[in-house]
């Protein structure tokens, strides 16, 4: 037996867990990237608007910073622009889930020590990790080649060559991180923490310069890609540079792999204090999720000072482009231009913040599939003072979330902290609606629970490009933060937002009566 014996069964049996998972993070990647040439069409119709385009990118250090250098006025060059950096971070993001998955939260379980077992090869398990996480990024880079295409043969091949080449140096990353930690909450963190820094080292290097050049762009992947520079004279060796860093991780990884016993790890898990601080279900939940509300709540914070500081140069890009007025407008109100940009980006966070709220509840889910909510309910601990430690720190923590985020726009625009606050706590009710839709999910239909991230996913895809295609308002209407008033800047109405806490209290409530009555998984 070899150590790749039942790789293959491994990669079927991966693929049909990620049956749903995979397919819906490579679409909505997908429709991000191929809406944008329309989107842009209708935005800068004419040589004429796009070239000044350029000519005020050049001079904008703050929006280079967030979206990165233009280097061609051509549509696929423009789209390559507006989406790369997102759509790169979401094919990491899909990446370093999946191997995270199918490895270390497989040993967490107890379920690889079952499969290990049988007829399975040593490093079997991190190859179909890695094949996995293959065939996602194959399917993104073929669907965004072939919707690319008439914008350019050769550009959208580089296109969709990097974005696959930055999802896979992510998931390489993910399987090394795996390989050095004993928790899979961990791994998954580091590596977001890495995608992250990333993330800083390119806005950074494009602050400095207007044409990718900084050393810090290129210590970041997320650089690498528009260093490729798709659809604006490629730079085909930017690939062989994306091929040596995942082949490098995966030998890494794969080295890594050969000399640790199942379920341990390389950096010892820290032991607790002397004298114990879990006296309670909630202080238990307390310390389950603390690592994950710092995350968030650092990088909320982060997010609102850089948006802050992007506010005026925002308003002066787009004030002479009555489309791009449009969309602000429709996404923040008809306010004035600046408030309808904050308005917006305060919106895009709440958002986001829908991605915690869901991430938060369904811990109540993987406590209780892992096997550890078993030995906490066998002692003097009912189910919903289990359960409501837990959504204490998922509806709690994205109240934190938020305010943080309107600190951070207060610190970044310098503007009155009153209105900013309110239009960011206002976004709670929605947050806390498809919250409360992830509890009902994991109460009455526990198996059906991960469906709670494709609710998530939606109202992100709505609330994100629905505005920018112009969708009907019955669309944008599914979304709860269809019905928030557009603050700072609009009117407030307390009546949707009244409905939507209610809304929120039922599904909670409905989820909570579930978990009651129904028998827990085993």
């Amino acid at each position: 037996m070899t150590t790749l014996t039942g790789t293959g069964v491994l990669v079927r049996f991966a693929l049909r867990r990620d049956r749903v998972l995979i397919p819906v993070w490579v679409a909505v990647n997908t429709l991000m990237v191929l809406s944008m040439p329309n989107t842009l069409k209708g935005l800068y119709s004419t040589p004429a608007e796009r070239a000044d385009l350029l000519r005020q990118m050049d001079t904008n250090a703050s929006f280079r910073a967030l979206i990165g250098p233009v280097f061609d006025d051509s549509l696929g060059a423009l789209t390559a622009w507006r989406v790369g950096v997102f759509a790169a971070g979401l094919a990491a993001v899909t990446g370093l889930l999946i191997v995270v998955r199918h490895t270390r939260d497989e040993e967490e379980s107890g379920r690889h020590e079952l499969i290990a077992s049988g007829a399975v090869g040593r490093r079997a398990s991190l190859t179909a990790a890695l094949l996995t996480a293959g065939v996602a990024n194959a399917v993104l880079a073929l669907l965004v080649t072939a919707g690319l295409a008439g914008q350019g043969a050769a550009g959208a091949v580089a296109f969709g060559l990097g974005l696959a080449g930055v999802g896979m140096v992510f998931a390489t990353m993910a399987a090394i991180v795996a390989q050095l930690t004993e928790s899979a909450r961990l791994a998954r963190g580091l590596t977001a923490a890495a995608l992250g820094a990333a993330f800083v080292l390119r806005a950074a290097g494009d602050s400095a310069t207007d044409d990718g050049s900084s050393v810090l762009t290129w210590l970041s992947p997320l650089g690498w890609l528009e260093n490729l520079r798709p659809f604006a004279d490629e730079r085909w060796w930017v690939l062989g540079l994306l091929a040596a860093a995942v082949a490098i991780q995966a030998a890494v990884a794969y080295r890594l792999a050969g000399r640790r016993d199942v379920g341990m790890s390389f950096l010892p898990t820290r032991p607790g204090p002397p004298t114990g601080r879990l006296a309670s279900a909630g202080a238990l939940a307390r310390r389950l999720q603390r690592g994950g509300v710092l995350g968030w709540s650092i990088g909320f914070f982060l997010a609102g000072v850089v948006y802050g500081g992007l506010t005026e140069g925002a308003a002066d890009l787009v004030a002479d482009n009555d489309k791009a007025r449009e969309i602000f407008e429709r996404m923040g109100g008809q306010s004035g231009l600046t408030d309808a940009f904050l308005a917006a980006m305060v919106g895009m966070l709440g958002l986001i913040a829908s991605l915690y709220v869901v991430a938060s509840v369904l811990r109540l889910h993987g406590e209780e599939t892992s096997g550890r909510a078993e030995p906490v309910l066998a002692n003097a601990v009912g189910r919903l003072r289990w359960a409501g430690g837990h959504l204490l720190i998922a509806f709690g923590g994205s109240a934190l979330i938020m305010l943080l985020a309107g600190l951070g726009f207060i610190a970044g625009h310098g503007r009155e902290a009153g209105p900013i606050l309110a239009a960011c706590l206002v976004q709670l009710p929605a947050v806390w609606v498809v919250g409360g839709l992830a509890v009902l999910l994991y109460g009455m239909a526990p198996r059906l629970a991960p469906a709670a991230w494709g609710v998530a996913v939606a109202v992100l895809l709505i609330g994100w490009i629905g505005p920018a295609l112009d969708a009907p308002q019955l669309v944008l209407d599914l979304s709860p933060f269809g019905h928030l008033p557009k603050l700072p800047g609009g009117d407030m109405s307390w009546g949707p937002v009244g409905v939507l806490v209610l809304l929120a209290g039922v599904l909670v409530a409905g989820g909570l009566a579930g978990l009651r009555q129904r028998d827990m998984i085993t």
